[in-house]
């Protein structure tokens, strides 16, 4: 039933980014795909410069952009996932340790459908500002 058509819209964007995720992961679990794009952003979020960060989530849908802000504050330092491992762990710990999901899959994957989601212009900004040491997870 359709209330608000804007509402039915903005579900069926983000639900169309998770089937997106879904198939690049080769999995059938949309729950899990959720999960493992939310830890992603959230890790990619707090790797980033806060400045990128809330430029990042202009691009994403409403409702992965309010999901994408849950719990960040753009003046306080949030939980560091700049080094590699830090970032997967973020990962890992957002898919509830699943022994299943491989983190360094699922940030690649993340990566590429932000690449094909995003304008070029902001992509290579986001690039930019990836540190050093996650930037292996984007697409070449």
């Amino acid at each position: 039933m359709t209330v608000i058509p804007q509402f039915d819209l903005a579900a069926q964007a983000a639900a169309d980014w998770i089937n997106d995720l879904t198939r690049r992961l080769g999995w059938h679990d949309r729950d899990k795909a959720y999960l493992a794009l939310i830890a992603s952003l959230h890790a990619l979020r707090d790797s980033l410069p806060p400045t990128e960060a809330v430029f990042l989530g202009e691009y994403l849908t409403v409702l992965l952009r309010g999901l994408y802000y849950e719990g960040w504050h753009m003046e306080r330092p949030q939980r560091s996932a700049k080094s590699r491992d830090a970032f997967l762990e973020r990962i890992h710990e957002g898919v509830h340790r699943d022994p299943g999901i491989d983190a360094e899959e699922v940030a690649h994957a993340v990566f590429a459908l932000l690449a094909a989601h995003l304008p070029a212009s902001e992509l290579e900004d986001v690039k930019a500002a990836t540190p050093k040491e996650l930037r292996a997870f984007w697409p070449a």
